[in-house]
């Protein structure tokens, strides 16, 4: 498959700058485009369709560098970065005059080589931001494809594990939207911090959409990953859903039939294939194939669980088996949050605001909720002193 030439778009009344900036870039490989500092219709680049844009800003006036805003402002335009090119002399007055619509810049004249660098740079960021989930911000299906590529492009072993959320729809429809966009921002958040203990420096985990999440490690590793994901999803999940509707473990739902039935709490459905040799599994539909093979079996099992193609896994390998949830994992954990909120110290919308920061940045709930002034050091020390009694009499 031919790879795409990238297009530059150069701005610019600096016939000097413009005439250097072509050679380079041009002897480089990309399609350079030259323009004059004269473009009042953002049309005219829609139809060009850079890559990146470069902003001669020293020799623009200010009524040219409203073209920034309108590109920034514009749904087609808007994810294109944009270089600018800035006098040092004039470095604070001309950032201050830009304020937003600029994505980088240098001083002018440019290293080319720089130069270069920060566009790829800048392309790079832009592509993972438009392939990337907005909501977990975890890379999408584009960004998924590329890190298989290119695992099997470098014919090392790896396995592939495809996510998906039990029961989420009903979840989803009863509670709505909102409350549906943090269950999957909790998953995500669970998926990383269990990559990020059990996994592998260089793993990949991404959100195809949806309820849908996937990850990539090797094969030694994808056991302990699936298990203490199931773990973590299965003793936190249940504090999204009402106390009545977790202590009843169910909720009163429509079916994909339209028919009324008592539908389970969420849980986890994750199929795996592993790739040990260079002539098994050679592309992406290869691997949907097989993860669809094995999702559609372990569907019929109710609960939690994880399974390994038995077709690319090792003979004397433990994950030919299913793992679920069994009772040993009921009540054996109870999230801070809940108990500061089952103990009046915060209300559920602070607790909320909390977990938003918590999920998006990684930072511990309780300094979060400390720094945000809702509760006290006192008031933590005793959560996790109940938390901890809770978990050893749930043992006993």
């Amino acid at each position: 498959m031919t790879k795409r030439v990238k297009r530059i778009l150069i701005v610019s009344s600096d016939k000097h700058l413009r005439d250097i900036l072509h050679f380079c870039f041009d002897g480089w490989g990309y399609e350079v485009f030259i323009h004059e500092l004269k473009i009042d219709d953002i049309n005219v680049i829609k139809k060009i369709s850079p890559d990146a844009i470069v902003i001669d800003v020293h020799s623009a006036t200010k009524s040219h560098l409203e073209i920034c805003r309108l590109l920034k402002e514009d749904f087609i335009t808007a994810l294109i970065p944009i270089i600018t090119l800035i006098n040092k002399g004039q470095l604070r007055e001309q950032l201050l005059t830009l304020k937003q619509g600029v994505d980088d810049y240098l001083i002018k004249p440019p290293d080319p080589l720089d130069l270069r660098t920060r566009i790829e740079i800048a392309i790079k960021r832009s592509q993972y931001s438009f392939y990337s989930s907005p909501l977990t911000g975890l890379p999408g299906a584009r960004l998924i494809e590329g890190a298989v590529k290119e695992r099997i492009e470098r014919n090392t072993p790896f396995s592939f594990a495809h996510i998906d959320i039990d029961n989420f729809k009903s979840f989803n429809d009863v509670y709505g939207y909102t409350k549906g966009d943090k269950a999957l921002m909790q998953t995500a958040y669970i998926l990383y911090s269990v990559i990020k203990k059990f996994g592998n420096a260089e793993d990949f985990m991404g959100h195809i959409g949806g309820d849908d999440f996937v990850f990539i490690t090797t094969p030694d590793k994808n056991k302990e990953i699936c298990r203490y994901f199931i773990f973590m999803f299965d003793n936190l999940m249940p504090y999204h859903y009402s106390k009545k509707d977790r202590e009843q473990n169910f909720i009163i739902a429509h079916n994909r039939a339209k028919q009324i039935r008592k539908m389970p709490l969420m849980s986890v459905t994750i199929a795996i294939v592993n790739k040990n040799k260079p002539d098994e599994l050679r592309n992406m539909v290869e691997i949907n194939e097989r993860v669809a093979e094995v999702k559609k079996y372990l569907k019929t099992v109710p609960g939690s669980k994880f399974m390994a193609d038995r077709r690319t896994s090792a003979k004397d390998s433990e994950d030919l088996q299913v793992y679920k949830k069994e009772g040993f994992f009921t009540n054996l954990y109870r999230p801070i949050g809940q108990i500061l909120l089952d103990q009046q110290k915060i209300t559920q919308e602070q607790l909320e605001e909390a977990l938003a920061i918590h999920w998006k940045r990684g930072i511990i709930l309780g300094e979060i909720l400390k720094d945000c002034g809702f509760i006290t050091a006192d008031d933590i020390e005793k959560a996790l002193k109940e938390q901890k009694e809770i978990f050893e009499k749930s043992r006993t």
